[in-house]
């Protein structure tokens, strides 16, 4: 018995493992792989139109039967002003000179074509699909909404980066708390502070497992079957991996960024707000090194907006100075296996 049998009751699986969202890298086949592993893929949303959420939903239906969850993320979108509008016309200007500099031509959006979309019009896809399972990151759900999924029978699982964070979850009602420490791979889920709490994450699992009295699921670092074996001892009734799958034969990243990740290490990795706005952990490039600490920073989501073009436009020309792989601090061998292969391979290590 991998863990205490609660969470896979909860969500009707047999091991109590989440398939990390990694919204640009999961995907459906991804989803479909984890479920064959009998652990619970997440399917990510992210901030997409209801539209392209139930179409990707209906896409997974129809290759699993078996539980999985939806991801989005349920952030405060800034509002317009003037001081926004002339920040952006400058990193935009500040960004095409930038890719011009190093042979790619890019047209960036401007900021009134920008469609930003709120997750309230997700809520009720995910609803009127009947979708099991919910996690989210970014911030917490409105109360509203919680009523609405709970009325619905469907399972939240919130994300936090700190105490007050698991403590705020608690209270709204939240069924499972993904405590994601500041090893863990991509988006930081921190929503109470702008400044994120550094926190390892085994010092902030136990510290959480002493506050609060809902499931708690551990995400980051975790890579084999002694870092499971150590979420376990700390208080986690589950874990949720991601990196381990990056270069997984279900992944969306292409040929050449699964070659980078072959030859990354330690001091490649690093936090950056340059990509999204919001901090992440990745690999260190040129536009990192570039755009890191100036003034060319959005909030987010404008800075992910802004920036959604041009890495749309390096990946197609394969050039990994400027596109964002996030991977978290555990430096593997980044298996090209299927995700149910790599993820049967832990549970038999553990």
């Amino acid at each position: 018995m991998l863990f205490s049998e609660t969470i896979s009751e909860i969500l009707k699986v047999k091991y109590p493992i989440i398939q990390a969202p990694m919204f640009g890298v999961s995907t459906p086949e991804m989803v479909e792989a984890a479920a064959k592993a009998e652990c619970l893929g997440s399917l990510a949303l992210a901030d997409l139109s209801a539209e392209k959420s139930v179409e990707l939903i209906r896409k997974t239906k129809s290759l699993t039967n078996r539980p999985f969850a939806v991801n989005i993320f349920v952030h405060q979108i800034p509002e317009i002003t003037d001081e926004l509008k002339q920040q952006y016309s400058k990193t935009k200007k500040h960004l095409e000179n930038l890719t011009q500099e190093n042979n790619m031509e890019i047209d960036l959006p401007e900021l009134e074509s920008l469609k930003i979309n709120s997750y309230h019009e997700q809520i009720d896809a995910i609803i009127d699909e009947n979708c099991e399972i919910l996690s989210f990151t970014f911030g917490n759900l409105d109360h509203q909404s919680i009523q609405k999924l709970k009325e619905n029978g469907t399972i939240l699982i919130g994300t936090c980066t700190s105490v007050e964070e698991a403590l705020a979850l608690e209270k709204s009602g939240i069924d499972i708390i993904c405590v994601q420490g500041i090893e863990a791979g991509g988006h930081r889920g921190s929503f109470v502070s702008e400044n994120i709490p550094q926190i390892g994450g085994f010092s902030l699992l136990s510290q959480v497992n002493d506050s609060v009295k809902v499931p708690l699921i551990y995400a980051g670092g975790i890579y084999n079957g002694k870092t499971l074996a150590a979420a376990k001892q700390l208080g986690a009734q589950g874990v949720q991996v991601g990196s381990i799958l990056l270069s997984s034969n279900e992944s969306a990243l292409q040929d050449f960024e699964k070659k980078r990740l072959k030859n990354v290490n330690e001091k490649d990795i690093v936090l950056t707000k340059s990509f999204s706005g919001r901090y992440a952990r990745g690999i260190k490039n040129k536009f990192i090194e570039t755009i890191e600490n100036s003034e060319y920073i959005l909030p987010y989501p404008y800075q992910n907006k802004l920036t959604g073009e041009m890495r749309r436009i390096a990946r197609t020309v394969k050039n990994d100075e400027f596109v964002n792989l996030w991977v978290g601090q555990s430096i593997i061998d980044y298996s090209e296996l299927s995700t149910q292969v790599i993820l049967e391979k832990l549970i038999q290590e553990y």
